[in-house]
């Protein structure tokens, strides 16, 4: 079992993590919330310790996980120091600030012998799921160009925000992205980047555009604040054929509007969400078809950490992965400020 503390109870906690994570009792029990006040506008979960002293999460030797959900900045110090209380932990993204943190707490998860991984639960993204589903088909031929699009219409944001390199776009969701791409790809060849701040100099990093070289195939990881309309948030072309995605998962989208993980039809698409495939067959003859989406599932996150604290099994976000994306993300804007 995996009796799990967060740090942290805003929205991240309360949005992205407890609905998924209290709904595999077999798996996860859910014992102490902390916060510094010890208080929070989301409702509170029955039998749940809430706190707002930390050392009650650190001297309970009952909790095997720790799970860090406050603001970015505070991820690395804290990240840190539960290891040091002999935690195994899973941080939000972004892991830290720079792949030199990155590589400091996982060198110390391996001297304890503990574990800490970076939340990634876009990797059980609908759209992304879908996209391999088309790929392993085989039906587009050898690929030439992938691009995996983020993007958002927020111009006020970005008007008020001063530049952080952590609080960054690309930090925020540009990680995710990223790691899509890595964990789907491997390692790149080299990467070409591309990184802006739409408004001028001192203002957020609104805009990124990086390059992933694979040989022939190129994988563009691109994301904006400010595309009214969005790009399709998966378009990938190869030598037979073409397959646009032009809407992301919706479980976000579903928990907005207060649907929970265990109700029917949470998650999916409905049809006009669906992708266009379109592609010569082996016989030349043209086809252009709608692909029933795949369903997205962020509970598979606590499924594969729960394998790999209780049974042993590998990581499945794995550390040189978070570490490219780390490299990447910091490399992106070393001439922003």
């Amino acid at each position: 079992m995996l009796n799990i503390a967060y740090i942290g109870n805003g929205k991240s906690t309360n949005r992205y993590h407890l609905p998924f994570s209290s709904r595999l009792p077999e798996i996860v029990n859910i014992q102490t919330i902390y916060s510094r006040s010890g208080k929070s506008a989301w409702p509170s979960l029955a039998g749940v310790n809430y706190t707002n002293n930390l050392d009650e999460i650190y001297n309970d030797e009952t909790i095997n996980l720790v799970v860090i959900t406050t603001p970015s900045a505070s991820h690395y110090d804290l990240a840190k120091q539960t290891l040091e209380a002999g935690k195994n932990v899973l941080v939000e993204k972004p892991f830290a600030e720079t792949r030199a943190q990155a590589q400091e707490l996982f060198d110390l998860a391996k001297e304890k012998d503990l574990f800490i991984q970076c939340y990634q639960n876009r990797r059980y993204d609908s759209d992304f799921l879908t996209t391999q589903k088309v790929i392993e088909s085989g039906v587009l031929g050898d690929l030439i160009d992938i691009e995996i699009h983020y993007d958002r219409y927020n111009p006020e944001f970005s008007e008020n925000a001063t530049y952080n390199l952590i609080d960054s776009y690309t930090y925020g969701l540009g990680s995710h992205s990223l790691d899509q791409a890595i964990s789907y790809f491997g390692m790149p060849d080299d990467v070409h980047f591309d990184t802006r701040q739409i408004l001028g100099e001192g203002k957020l990093n609104d805009y990124f555009d990086f390059d992933l070289n694979y040989g022939n195939l190129k994988v563009a990881v691109a994301g904006s604040l400010m595309r009214l309309a969005p790009r399709p948030s998966f378009a990938i072309y190869g030598k037979k054929g073409v397959f646009i995605k032009q809407t992301k998962d919706r479980q976000e989208e579903h928990l907005k509007l207060n649907y929970t993980p265990d109700e029917p039809g949470f998650g999916e698409d409905l049809p006009e969400h669906y992708g266009t495939l379109t592609y010569l067959d082996d016989n030349g003859v043209y086809h252009r078809e709608a692909v029933v989406s795949e369903v997205g599932d962020y509970r598979q996150v606590y499924r594969d950490i729960y394998e790999t604290i209780i049974n042993g099994k590998e990581k499945v976000v794995k550390d040189e992965e978070t570490l490219l994306v780390m490299q990447i993300m910091e490399d992106g804007q070393l001439d922003l400020h």
